[in-house]
């Protein structure tokens, strides 16, 4: 199973249990490649320091998840509520972080529309990234617009498919701008394998976990024990193109068997075994 093509990297809501400083040095015990930082979890006083923390150790930053990270509110962060407020966080989480992660992906979704207003939402959602998306390149990172999961449609997101992402990245039209492909979010679209073919070089991150019929919107399950065809996944992002990080993202709160109740050292472990696993066995498939 050394085929796997991919980096290994782990985001830290995977291990929300752990401080930063717990991840950093747990991460690198267990030869984690790289870290999707969670603007949460870093001291703001002290954040360039935490992140060179984690480059010392040997992680590689592959990518941001700011505190606010939609233009629209949200259930997972509602506050502030105006439109303008929220574009000035995501800026200034770009200003303050970008320089201690250079070439790294800061993550973003739409937010839930105004009145189910989808069209209003996309609309904005196009003119603020297309403010943001020079600032971002100056700063030396990008920006990647993540579909979210149908569960998620008017509570996060107003969009849920990677070809609705497309479009949206056609509307803005900047290099900078391009798409967080979860395989938890988008696998149950319609042809998903031939939409991530056609995403290509678009696709800057890649977040991997597993699914059940899902007891709340934080109930993921570690990659190889459910219903995602993650082989056929894997090998379509092959396809495209893509040779980035394969980061391991697992939400698990508010459920009876919740992984953060578990030993998160060999949560991480099998996460990466049946990510591997599920490559290598696709591929004898074929």
């Amino acid at each position: 199973m050394t085929d796997f093509p991919f980096r290994f990297g782990v985001n830290q809501f995977t291990t929300q249990p752990w401080s930063f400083k717990e991840d950093v040095a747990r991460y690198a015990a267990l030869e984690v490649d790289a870290i999707e930082i969670c603007e949460a979890k870093l001291d703001p006083a002290h954040a360039g320091q935490q992140m060179l923390a984690a480059r010392e150790a040997g992680l590689s930053i592959s990518a941001v998840q700011p505190k606010i990270r939609t233009f629209f509110g949200s259930k997972m962060a509602p506050q502030p509520e105006s439109v303008e407020e929220r574009v000035a966080a995501f800026a200034q989480s770009l200003k303050t972080l970008a320089p201690h992660a250079e070439g790294a992906s800061f993550v973003m979704n739409t937010g839930a529309p105004p009145d189910g207003n989808m069209q209003r939402c996309l609309d904005e959602t196009v003119h603020h990234l297309r403010r943001l998306a020079p600032l971002a390149a100056d700063l030396g990172v990008t920006i990647a617009m993540e579909p979210l999961n149908p569960t998620s449609i008017n509570v996060e997101t107003a969009i849920w498919t990677v070809d609705q992402a497309l479009d949206l990245l056609d509307a803005v039209g900047h290099a900078s701008c391009g798409l967080c492909l979860d395989y938890w979010n988008i696998w149950q679209q319609p042809d998903c394998a031939a939409s991530i073919r056609r995403a290509g070089e678009r696709i800057f991150v890649l977040q991997a976990s597993d699914w059940r019929t899902p007891c709340s919107g934080m109930d993921r399950l570690v990659p190889g024990s459910g219903s995602i065809p993650l082989g056929a996944l894997l090998h379509a992002t092959y396809d495209a193109g893509y040779r980035g990080v394969c980061t391991l993202e697992i939400f698990s709160s508010g459920v009876p068997d919740s992984l953060y109740d578990q030993d998160l050292s060999e949560v991480v472990h099998h996460g990466r075994l049946g990510l591997m696993r599920a490559w290598s066995g696709y591929g004898k498939q074929r």
